[in-house]
């Protein structure tokens, strides 16, 4: 058989010395009993063997941190390619777990675009260069008179452990001040980080305010970030947004500037490359309200409300009541036969105005209250993000649709990871494409030496 692997002699595990020629360019299901050993010539046989003949394809320096792959018990295998393997386990419903991750070929992308990336702007899509000190200044100088600055260089980003050595040579090198996760700290006070818990920390070189003559004090502080932070200096305006500057990678134009480019930047699994909306996973789920309200001539007794429980004496009835009463409506009202106002109050709160309300809780207690009514949609979302039983989050998808996230549109990565291109695509619309175009794709890219 042409175009084809062959296998001889396999004896792997309960392999019987068999031959077989399997064809390539086709899908091939191999198939049997339990313990026939069809996980021991896919996997252990054939999969083994392409493995270790691709590691032993690199260099020494590289083969040092695989380690040394045994050689699978058969006498020869012709025709093998580098192999990718999925587990023979259960397929997670997890939607962080794709096609790509699973093969870990995504890894290999986000290596690509992590070397080989052309940064562009994520506002005018322009190419970005680097930010000289001049070009920061300029940009910090145009900000009001009178506006506070507290420069900073970061030393830790995201990044677990007690960091007591970091911050004992910040101290020996005279820096008064340090930022630890959002909070300015006085560094000579004692500093304890939660070991197991990731923590940004920020050395404050700087507090200015921008006013005539402080140009060159401005720019040593500048300079001494840059040089402390590895080429990127933090400036928090007090009370303002936090600025970013980098002498690696910058748009002089929108005043945007990108971290040092990594893997980590480009996987919509790690805090630093997932959309911020969506938290990486290209859509949110929603209550619809179609299916929270199925029937609108149905009355609130008779449980309008799908996934709320139909018991009169539920914390959740008692408002819904108290708000009916209040506007001049009862539980035994039909749905469609409430104003419009007053639906809007039930669906999405009341705001500031209170409704008086009793419950009575499965101890016996009797309360009385004063509050808001929060709303039965964001009732239901509160419930859903909160609840910690499987159960009950699979109860409330039945009322929940998919919607595409309105921020990164599916992509799952942050707007300036998506502004990184490689042949003028980013990685999103890389693993877009078919395995053909891919192919060709790759195979026209013109890679050189930076």
């Amino acid at each position: 058989m042409e175009n084809c692997i062959k296998i001889k002699g396999a004896r792997e595990h309960n392999l019987k010395n068999i031959n077989i020629e399997i064809p390539r360019d086709k899908l091939v299901v191999i198939t049997g009993l339990s313990g026939s050993g069809k996980s021991s010539l896919a996997f252990d046989t054939i999969y083994a063997e392409g493995q270790r003949r691709y590691v032993e394809s690199l260099s020494a320096y590289a083969r040092q941190f695989l380690g040394q792959m045994d050689k699978p018990d058969v006498d020869y295998i012709e025709g093998l390619s580098p192999a990718i393997s999925i587990d023979q386990k259960t397929t997670s419903r997890n939607p962080r777990s794709t096609v790509g991750t699973v093969t870990e070929i995504y890894d290999y992308l986000r290596l690509l675009f992590a070397r080989a990336g052309r940064p562009h702007c994520p506002k005018c899509g322009k190419p970005i260069a680097q930010q000289t000190v001049d070009q920061m200044m300029d940009q910090l100088q145009e900000l009001p008179e009178r506006t506070k600055l507290m420069v900073m260089a970061q030393v830790v980003r995201g990044k677990k452990g007690e960091h007591r050595k970091i911050l004992e040579h910040i101290r020996r090198e005279g820096y008064v001040r340090v930022r630890v996760d959002g909070e300015v700290l006085d560094v000579n006070e004692e500093i304890t980080l939660e070991k197991n818990k990731k923590h940004t920390i920020e050395v404050v070189i700087d507090r200015l305010v921008i006013r005539e003559g402080i140009a060159q004090r401005l720019a040593d502080s500048l300079e001494t970030a840059l040089k402390l932070g590895d080429g990127v200096v933090y400036v928090q305006v007090v009370d303002g947004e936090l600025l970013m500057f980098s002498q690696n990678y910058a748009c002089v134009d929108c005043g945007i500037s990108l971290p040092e480019l990594a893997p980590r930047m480009f996987s919509f699994n790690n805090p630093f490359g997932a959309c911020p909306a969506c938290s990486g996973l290209g859509s949110n789920m929603e209550f619809d309200l179609d299916l929270v309200l199925p029937n609108p001539e149905m009355t609130f007794a008779d449980g309008v409300f799908a996934p709320l429980s139909k018991n009169l004496n539920s914390y959740a009835m008692c408002q819904i009541d108290a708000v009916l009463r209040r506007y001049h409506y009862t539980v035994d009202t039909p749905w469609n036969e409430v104003d419009k106002k007053t639906q809007q109050v039930l669906l999405y709160g009341s705001g500031e105005e209170k409704f008086d309300y009793s419950y009575e809780n499965m101890y016996g207690e009797y309360k009385e209250y004063h509050n808001t009514f929060e709303g039965v949609m964001p009732l239901l979302a509160r419930r859903y993000r909160e609840t910690d039983s499987d159960e009950m989050r699979e109860s409330y998808e039945n009322y929940m649709s998919e919607t595409l996230c309105p921020v990164c549109h599916g992509a799952r990565l942050k707007p300036e990871t998506l502004a990184v291109k490689v042949g003028g695509k980013n990685i999103y619309e890389v693993t877009q494409l078919t395995i053909r175009e891919c192919d060709a794709f790759f195979g026209s890219l013109e890679l050189t030496a930076r």
